[in-house]
């Protein structure tokens, strides 16, 4: 048999040798010097390339080229030698060099944004180690650090006491919210399925996430019974259209059992009224779960928290610290009002090869039974070493310059006649409109509006193509598209905002 030699069993057959003799065990297969030079090498490269240019005004945002032509200048490919470090190293720049720059001072196209070097260097640290944060004997030191950072959630929010977890995105924490708030009202679920369960209903507005509607999809719900509750001008939900809703779902013998209360919507940054809805939760005795992903960091400004007034008297809040407090991707927290062990009861597997009840440590710091993942990251340091490098105080002062800047954003557009605001901003969401010169004698009428609607799509692909700006852009309801500026980074200044407008004009005036 080549390159295998027989060896005999217990039972005295012979079976191959599964070590080839060129394989070495009594020596390590991989060269760690040439590993820890390529490190040392790439990382010069990233802080070059990927945050010294990157953040730098004079580079582009991003360089764009097509999926196409993409396919062909990445060597994609996967064969079955290796590459050289030189080329390896150049892979590395090709990748930086077409990726968007997201931490680029002129990169306002999603609700994340910006260098956040304390919560960078936490990323760092968490890929060097390579923990996975399920018990305390692989991850100590995370393992504590969660408790302490998702416990300051807790006491920010002006809950007593609660429990909670780190996971893997807003999405996500909003589906913990649904399961919690059906096992909370249906234990037997858990166990039995759907059949245990009557015909379950929730409520949220027209203008929450569309994580909504997905999870009760994935779970079983379904999303017939997540009645959307209208909102008023402003973007908000309307208690008493949600009060009616809610008699009607029982008058047709569905069960209701949850609200979802949006606290900074996607696009226009609106901000339900919290403690009418809460009150009429308690009503109706229905679990009443607010989504404050992207508006979650206003708790910490002493100017603008009104705007989550009544988030105390939820059961359950989402929160992304990675949008308004910039910490690294991925980093959201979902936190619970219980002292009961919700999470642990509703998800708790119990798997003996890793909760362990006879270890010889206290095994309350095993907390991975109460996530619906195995692996996980320790996402709560990234936001332990910003909130430790900056504190209370500077994270308060980032909240408010970052809606400071937003108020001086919206004056600038509303004394330059080629803009035109959507609506007064209530958070850093800044929507408006470009009017280009072509259409500024235009009646406002049906034609108005149908070629406006294909002014911001044009601009977009224009400032894309040029690299010179990143601003989303998106109809809503029935009004034609416009542009979303989202404004987050300390970086960012009040030139950067004229820039923004200035550009803005220069790509759309020929229009």
């Amino acid at each position: 048999m080549d390159k295998m030699t027989l060896i005999p069993t217990v039972n005295g057959q012979e079976i191959p040798n599964l070590v080839p003799s060129e394989l070495r065990l009594d020596q390590p297969s991989v060269d760690m010097s040439s590993a820890e030079r390529f490190l040392e090498r790439c990382t010069a490269l990233i802080l070059e390339e990927a945050v010294k240019r990157a953040t730098n005004r004079s580079e582009k945002v991003c360089e764009w080229v097509s999926p196409q032509q993409l396919q062909q200048l990445l060597d994609l490919d996967l064969g079955d030698t290796g590459e050289s470090e030189e080329e390896l190293l150049q892979r590395c720049r090709d990748v930086i060099k077409y990726s968007v720059k997201t931490v680029h001072p002129h990169f306002f196209n999603q609700l994340f944004c910006g260098l956040e070097p304390y919560s960078l260097a936490a990323s760092f640290i968490i890929e060097a180690l390579k923990p996975s944060i399920y018990t305390y004997e692989v991850a100590p030191v995370f393992t504590v650090m969660e408790k302490v950072v998702l416990k300051k959630i807790i006491e920010v929010i002006g809950w007593e006491d609660g429990d909670g977890i780190f996971n893997a995105g807003g999405s996500l924490s909003n589906m913990y919210a649904i399961n919690l708030a059906r096992f909370h009202y249906c234990p037997e679920i858990k166990e039995l399925g759907m059949s245990a369960s009557p015909r379950l209903v929730l409520f949220t507005s027209q203008n929450s996430h569309y994580s909504i509607v997905k999870s009760a999809a994935f779970l079983g719900i379904g999303t017939k019974n997540v009645y959307m509750v209208p909102c008023d001008e402003r973007g908000k939900m309307i208690p008493g259209a949600l009060e009616e809703m809610i008699l009607k779902a029982k008058k047709e013998g569905a069960q209701p059992f949850m609200v979802n209360a949006t606290a900074g919507s996607t696009v226009l940054g609106a901000f339900d009224p919290i403690e009418q809805i809460a009150d009429i939760c308690e009503k109706y005795d229905l679990w009443l779960h607010v989504d404050a992903c992207w508006g979650g960091a206003v708790i910490l400004s002493k100017k603008h928290k009104h705007l989550l007034q009544g988030i105390h008297r939820a059961n359950s809040v989402a929160w992304n610290p990675h949008k308004m407090m910039m910490a690294c991707l991925q980093c959201c927290a979902f936190v619970v009002r219980d002292q009961k062990h919700l999470l642990e009861r509703c998800y708790s597997a119990k798997a003996r090869y890793l909760f362990q009840q006879d270890k010889f440590y206290d095994v309350t710091f095993d907390t991975g039974d109460k996530s619906i993942q195995c692996g996980r990251k320790p996402d709560a340091f990234k936001l332990w070493l910003l909130w430790k490098a900056l504190g209370s105080n500077r994270l308060e002062q980032r909240v408010e310059r970052a809606l400071a800047m937003a108020h001086y954003l919206t004056q600038q557009i509303k004394d330059r006649q080629e803009f035109q605001l959507f609506m007064e901003p209530e958070y850093t969401n800044v929507c408006f409109w470009y009017v280009p010169p072509s259409l500024r004698n235009v009646p406002v009428g049906p034609e108005f509006w149908n070629k406006l609607h294909k002014v911001a799509p044009v601009i977009k692909e224009r400032m894309i193509k040029k690299g010179s700006l990143m601003v989303g852009y998106q109809p809503h309801g029935d009004k034609a598209n416009f542009f979303r500026m989202v404004i987050i980074s300390p970086q960012v200044t009040s030139e950067d905002m004229d820039f923004v407008l200035d550009e803005i004009h220069c790509l759309g005036q020929d229009l």
